[in-house]
């Protein structure tokens, strides 16, 4: 039972929150920031259990058309993902009762498109848009709020509003420096996605989904090589920026396993045998930036 569970919400592929949560948290570490973390282990699970149920509603629908099994009756399938979105849900609004109303809104975004990602006639996951959307949500709206629900009030934006006005105070070159934060996640996020894309083309066009691979064609290799080269420049810039420890510069090595594995995709892209190659890029450079970050902190 647990086992099928686990498989139909495709547990090994949550490593992109994980390494989300541990690299922010580092970041919070090294700035001095202190955690609150009865917040941060409400966010965190309602993030964590709503990333399942989105991929259970994706498998739910998915196993419509492309003629693969689901791991449960689809009754129980239907069902395992009303008990995740509630309590995903409930989790989501006391973590409002415990911060505040931006946080409502904020989570509200990131439901809507969760749902919306498979379900309905115009799915997220049917349009060129699943790199942007994956990459935004996994590398930037995990990070801002789990450093929002950290730090002082108005650090990075204060919202206000009646039944009158709505007002929005945005901090600037706390967001610039956020931004530059978000990008490693990002772009190691929307990789993934975009290298499922590649080695999925031809059976995604038959069923009707037009990825941004079948928009670019042979574009989204040389897309997917440079993607990768952008989150190091993010660095580089943090480090010279005083944002990141020169330490952080050792994460400049991964380089060169990350670009053999570019190589090996670049000659052949097939869902068996290379996308692993993304998933292995993914860790490589999380799993370095986090550790490094996190060293530096205790230095």
């Amino acid at each position: 039972m647990i086992k099928r569970f686990l498989n139909y919400v495709e547990i090994q592929t949550k490593i992109t929150s994980v390494f989300a949560f541990l690299m922010t948290l580092s970041y919070l570490k090294y700035v001095d920031q202190k955690i609150n973390w009865k917040v941060t282990a409400v966010f965190i699970a309602s993030a964590f259990i709503f990333d399942m149920t989105t991929t259970a509603i994706n498998n739910y629908i998915d196993t419509k058309t492309n003629g693969q099994m689901l791991r449960f009756e689809r009754k129980t399938a239907l069902w395992i993902i009303y008990v995740m979105f509630i309590l995903s849900a409930s989790l989501g609004l006391y973590l409002v009762y415990l911060t505040d109303i931006t946080i409502f809104f904020l989570g509200a975004l990131c439901f809507i498109c969760g749902v919306f990602y498979t379900y309905g006639p115009a799915a997220i996951s049917r349009l060129p848009l699943g790199e942007v959307i994956s990459g935004f949500f996994y590398g930037v709206m995990i990070p801002f709020i789990l450093i929002y629900i950290n730090i002082k009030e108005g650090t990075f934006l204060k919202f206000d509003f009646n039944m009158v006005t709505i007002s929005i105070y945005l901090s600037v070159i706390p967001l610039l420096k956020f931004i530059l934060f978000s990008i490693v996640p990002f772009c190691t996020t929307a990789n993934i996605m975009l290298a499922n894309n590649i080695c999925d083309l031809e059976k995604d066009v038959k069923v009707k989904r037009y990825t941004l691979p079948y928009f670019i064609g042979d574009k989204s290799i040389v897309l997917f090589e440079w993607i990768y080269y952008l989150s190091y420049l993010s660095v580089f810039i943090m480090i010279v920026l005083k944002i990141l420890h020169p330490l952080c510069m050792i994460h400049f090595i991964t380089i060169y396993f990350v670009r053999k594995n570019i190589i090996k995709f670049k000659l052949v892209q097939d869902k068996e045998i290379t996308f692993i190659l993304a998933i292995k890029n993914y860790v490589i450079i999380m799993a370095s930036i986090t550790a490094l970050i996190f060293i530096s902190s205790i230095i």
